[in-house]
């Protein structure tokens, strides 16, 4: 029953003494709505709880914060966590995209394992003093993993192939990996450690960032999440905040392409199947329109 008919009906019973058949009456609902009284349980639970996350992670929408609220023995249709999130005024403020040109794009090819392919690309930040530092991000393009963010005031090819180094040592070789046309990625000494290693550097087209398109949408997140949300004082202070993020993107945070399982859930369980093809449930979902297939690129 709407508030505004339940405060209509009161104020005729107490400022004029009418019975509250004749009220009704008049409001022309039945005695039985004025008189019906929700069962369900109050919300102040859900609602503080809901609040908390939201504070915690203030770029998450209400499908995110859904799963995490899941997760916390709260489970609910998430067309009723809409409202609470309406009500609450958690609603993320959307931020403006340019409108990219159309045109025909080749999708990429379903990758059925890790190290399939992997991505790499560079950020720029600044610290609160002005001084700009910069992030080399790789991410695996089957789980959505991030193995490592390295972070400094320069970056050189060097110490790209000691990024690597280290995380081939926990988690092995890569087949291909995707990257744009940056000096530090055609460089002769990572021409050289791939051509040792026996991977595949593919080059995207230049000027074409949507050639590489699960970095650029991990870069996406990396940004809004983590560098847009924190001020940093130090490259110590960036370092350690970035790694906590970092950890939480592949231990905690939902994937919605990946069946809101974490990268880290989603790597196991293929893995545990032991099969050269997971099933559909386990097939990420590809960036829709984004992106050329690696035979395409340079």
């Amino acid at each position: 029953m709407p508030a505004a008919q339940r405060e209509a009906v009161r104020f005729i019973v107490e400022r004029h003494g009418l019975s509250e058949r004749r009220a009704c009456g008049l409001i022309q609902i039945g005695r039985s709505t004025w008189s019906y009284r929700s069962r369900r349980a109050p919300d102040d639970d859900v609602r503080s709880t809901l609040k908390d996350l939201a504070a915690k992670r203030p770029r998450f929408g209400y499908r995110r914060l859904h799963v995490l609220m899941g997760r916390e023995g709260h489970r609910m249709n998430h067309k009723r966590l809409y409202r609470l999130y309406r009500s609450e005024g958690l609603a993320v403020r959307k931020k403006k995209r340019k409108r990219l040109a159309g045109g025909v794009r080749t999708p990429m090819p379903p990758l059925a394992r890790t190290n399939e392919r992997w991505s790499m690309d560079f950020m720029e930040d600044r610290f609160g003093y002005g001084r700009k530092f910069r992030t080399f991000n790789l991410v695996d393009e089957f789980s959505r993993e991030c193995p490592a963010i390295e972070a400094d005031t320069s970056i050189r090819a060097v110490r790209v192939i000691r990024v690597l180094d280290r995380v081939v040592e926990e988690r092995g070789l890569p087949e291909s990996i995707l990257v744009d046309n940056g000096t530090e990625f055609t460089s002769r000494a990572l021409e050289a450690w791939a051509h040792q290693n026996g991977v595949k550097l593919h080059f995207i087209r230049p000027g074409k960032p949507n050639d590489n398109p699960y970095i650029e949408s991990f870069n996406g997140k990396f940004r809004d999440e983590c560098l847009n949300e924190n001020w940093f004082t130090t490259l110590d202070d960036a370092r350690a905040t970035i790694e906590r993020w970092r950890r939480d993107y592949n231990q905690v945070r939902p994937h919605s392409s990946l069946n809101n399982m974490t990268p880290e859930e989603f790597a196991n369980a293929a893995a545990g199947l032991r099969s050269a093809t997971p099933p559909s449930d386990l097939q990420p979902q590809r960036l829709n329109g984004t992106g050329l297939s690696p035979t395409s690129v340079q």
